[in-house]
C-alpha cells in the first residue's frame, strides 16, 4: 500500500493553490464591481470642483461603458493570442495605471482618458477572469470559483458605497464651517481619494495573476502539452490531471479525424450544431439576464420605493437592505452552485424573479391606474428658451389637478407624485419622480443642457437617428406630465419586501449562473470569442433598457416595466428549465461532448 502515503504531503500545496485561484477570482470581481460602482460616490465631489459642464460630466461617467464595450469585443481574440493569464495581468495593469491618471488629473482630457482606460480594464476582466476560471478550476469547484467572482463583484459595489459614505461625512463636517475655500479643497480631495482607495485591489490582482499558472486548455491548444499537464497538476491530483489531459487528447483526435474525412486543411464549420446550440444558449441567457431589469431596479431602487409609498429616509434604509440582500444571497449561491447545480439554481431563481416582479407590478398598478396627465398645463409653463421650473408642492399639485377635470379633483387631499416626460428634437428624457408632501424637494427643473446628450457619442447611443445639432434649437415638448396618488407606507414596505425577494432570487440564480453559462457552455474552439460576442450582446440589452426605462416609467408607470421584465424572464425560465443542460461536476470536454452528441 505505497500510494496513500504521499497524499497528505501533496494535498496542502494543491489546496493552497486552489485558494489562490479563488482569491484571484475574487479580486477580479472586486475590480469589475469597483469599475462600475466607484463613480457614483465620486461624482458629487467631482461635479463641485472639476469645472466641467454637464456634457463633459456625462461623458466622464459614460467613458467607462464606452471603454468596456470596445474592449469586450476584442477580449476574446486577445485571450486567444496572448493567453488567459497574460490578459488578466494586462487588465489589472491597465486598471492600476488608470487610477493615478484619474486621481492626478487636472482638466477634462486626462480625466476622460483615465476613465476610458478603466473601462477597457473592466471589459477585459469581464471576459478574462470567467474564461480563465472555467479552464483552470476542476469540475467540483468551478461553480464556486465563478461564484466568488460575482460575490466580490457585488462586494465591490459595497466597498464603493462605504468609501463614498465616509467622505460624505467629512465633506458635511467641513460644510458646517462656512469656509468656501476649505470646502472646495475637501471636495477636490474627496473624489481623488475615492479613486486612490481602489488602487490596492488592482495591484493585488496583477500580483495574483502573475503567480498562477496559464490556462491548461490554452496551453494544450497551442501545442504545449507538457506545460498543460504541469498546469493541471498545480490544482489537481495526478489521476484527475491525467484524466482531463486524456479527454483533451481524445477531443483533439476526434477533431483531426473529422478534418481528415473532410479533406486536408478543412475544419469543422462554425455553423454546425455543436457550436451554434451552446453559443445561442449562452447569448439567450446573457440577454435575458439583463432583460430581468436587474440593473435598472438596482439603480433606481430608492426612487421605486419612494414611489411605492415610503418616505425618502425609509427608501434609503430600504435601499441599504436591498444591497445587503444581494450580498448575502450571492454568498449563499457560492455555497450552493456546486451542490445543487446550475440548472436547478437558474430555474428556481428565474421562477422566483417572475413571481416577485408580477407582485410588484400589481402593487404599482393599484395606484397607477388612477394617474392623470396634466401635460398641457405644464407645457404652458415652458419658457421661450425651452426651459421650465415647476414647484410641485401641495399648492402646485392642486393647481395642476384643477386642469384635469373630475379625474384630477378625485385625487385632491392626498400625497401625489409627478413625473414629466419631455423631448428636444428626437431626444426624450424624464424628470425624477417628486412628491407633493416632500417639503425639502427642489422644484422640477427642465433645461436644454440637462435634457440633451453632452456629445455626439452619447447622442448616437441615445438615438442614432436624431440630430444633436437640430435638437439644440428645437422647442421643448412636454409629452406627458403624470400625477399619481402615493399609496400608504404599508404598501411601500410590502413593495420593498418583494424587491428584496427579486434581488435574492436573482443573486441565487442568474447572478452567479450567468458567468458559468458564459464560460462553460461554449466549446474550446469558440469559447473566448463567443464570450466576447455574448457579453457585448449583454451590454447592448443593458444600454437599451437604461435608455428606455425612465421615459417608459414616466409614460406608462412602474407597473408596465415590471410586467415587461417578468415577461422577458419567462423566456429565461423556459430556457433554463427545458433547454439548458446540467453542467455540474462535468469537465469542459464532457460538456463539449454533450453538444457533439446533441448535434
Amino acid at each position: 500500500m505505497p500510494n496513500p502515503e504521499p497524499a497528505p504531503a501533496q494535498a496542502p500545496p494543491k489546496a493552497a493553490y486552489n485558494r489562490m485561484l479563488l482569491l484571484v477570482a475574487g479580486l477580479g470581481g472586486l475590480l469589475y464591481g469597483i469599475d462600475v460602482g466607484i463613480i457614483a460616490g465620486a461624482f458629487p465631489y467631482l461635479k463641485a470642483t472639476a469645472g466641467l459642464n454637464a456634457g463633459q460630466l456625462s461623458f466622464v461617467v459614460a467613458a467607462v461603458l464606452l471603454g468596456s464595450a470596445v474592449s469586450t469585443l476584442v477580449a476574446g481574440a486577445l485571450a486567444d493570442w496572448m493567453g488567459r493569464r497574460s490578459l488578466m495581468a494586462l487588465s489589472g495593469l491597465l486598471f492600476v495605471v488608470s487610477i493615478p491618471m484619474i486621481a492626478l488629473s487636472h482638466g477634462y482630457t486626462p480625466l476622460v482618458l483615465g476613465r476610458l482606460l478603466q473601462g477597457v480594464s473592466g471589459g477585459l476582466v469581464g471576459v478574462a477572469v470567467p474564461l480563465y476560471l472555467a479552464e483552470c478550476l476542476g469540475s467540483r469547484n468551478r461553480g464556486k470559483g465563478t461564484g466568488v467572482f460575482q460575490w466580490m463583484l457585488v462586494f465591490g459595489f459595497v466597498v464603493a458605497a462605504i468609501v463614498a459614505l465616509y467622505f460624505s461625512y467629512r465633506v458635511s463636517e467641513v460644510a458646517k464651517l462656512g469656509d468656501a475655500a476649505r470646502l472646495f479643497a475637501v471636495n477636490d480631495s474627496a473624489w481623488r481619494s475615492i479613486f486612490w482607495v481602489s488602487l490596492p485591489p488592482g495591484i493585488l490582482f496583477v500580483a495574483g495573476s502573475l503567480a498562477v499558472a496559464e490556462s491548461p486548455r490554452w496551453l494544450f491548444k497551442r501545442g504545449r502539452r507538457d506545460e498543460a499537464l504541469r498546469a493541471l497538476l498545480r490544482s489537481r491530483d495526478e489521476r484527475q490531471a491525467a484524466e482531463e489531459l486524456r479527454e483533451m487528447d481524445e477531443n483533439a483526435a476526434a477533431e483531426q479525424a473529422k478534418g481528415a474525412r473532410r479533406g486536408a486543411g478543412a475544419v469543422e464549420p462554425l455553423l454546425s450544431r455543436k457550436y451554434v446550440i451552446p453559443f445561442v444558449l449562452a447569448c439567450v441567457i446573457l440577454a435575458c439576464n439583463q432583460a430581468t431589469g436587474v440593473n435598472s431596479i438596482i439603480g433606481y431602487n430608492a426612487d421605486i420605493l419612494i414611489q411605492s409609498g415610503l418616505s425618502d429616509v425609509q427608501a434609503h434604509y430600504g435601499n441599504l437592505l436591498f444591497t445587503l440582500v444581494n450580498f448575502f444571497a450571492t454568498m449563499a449561491a457560492v455555497m450552493l452552485v456546486d451542490r445543487k447545480g446550475r440548472k436547478f439554481l437558474l430555474t428556481v431563481g428565474t421562477a422566483g424573479i417572475i413571481a416577485s416582479l408580477v407582485v410588484v407590478g400589481l402593487l404599482f398598478r393599484r395606484t397607477e391606474r388612477l394617474r392623470v396627465d396634466v401635460g398641457a398645463a405644464v407645457q404652458a409653463m415652458a419658457g421661450p428658451a425651452g426651459d421650465l421650473s415647476l414647484a410641485f408642492d401641495a399648492g402646485g399639485a392642486r393647481r395642476l389637478l384643477a386642469t384635469a377635470g373630475d379625474a384630477g379633483r378625485s385625487l385632491g387631499g392626498r400625497p401625489l407624485t409627478l413625473s414629466v416626460i419631455y423631448s428636444y428634437g428626437g431626444f426624450r428624457s424624464a424628470t425624477a419622480v417628486v412628491r407633493s408632501d416632500d417639503d425639502a424637494a427642489a422644484p422640477v427643473q427642465i433645461s436644454r443642457e440637462g435634457g440633451l446628450p453632452g456629445n455626439r457619442v452619447s447622442a448616437f447611443l441615445s438615438n442614432p437617428f436624431a440630430s444633436l445639432q437640430a435638437a439644440r434649437s428645437s422647442p421643448l415638448v412636454i409629452e406627458n406630465a403624470l400625477v399619481t396618488p402615493v399609496p400608504g407606507t404599508a404598501n411601500g414596505w410590502l413593495t420593498a419586501a418583494f424587491t428584496f425577494c427579486f434581488m435574492a432570487f436573482f443573486a441565487i440564480g442568474p447572478g452567479v449562473v450567468v458567468w458559468l453559462a458564459l464560460s462553460e457552455l461554449m466549446p474550446t474552439r469558440i469559447r473566448s470569442n463567443g464570450m466576447s460576442i455574448a457579453l457585448t450582446l449583454n451590454q447592448a440589452v443593458s444600454t437599451t433598457i437604461a435608455a428606455v426605462f425612465l421615459p417608459t416609467v414616466g409614460k406608462y408607470g412602474y407597473s408596465a416595466m415590471f410586467f415587461l421584465f417578468a415577461g422577458c424572464t419567462v423566456v429565461y425560465f423556459v430556457t433554463a428549465a427545458f433547454f439548458l443542460p446540467e453542467t455540474k461536476g462535468k469537465t469542459l470536454e464532457e460538456i463539449e461532448q454533450y453538444f457533439e452528441k446533441a448535434g
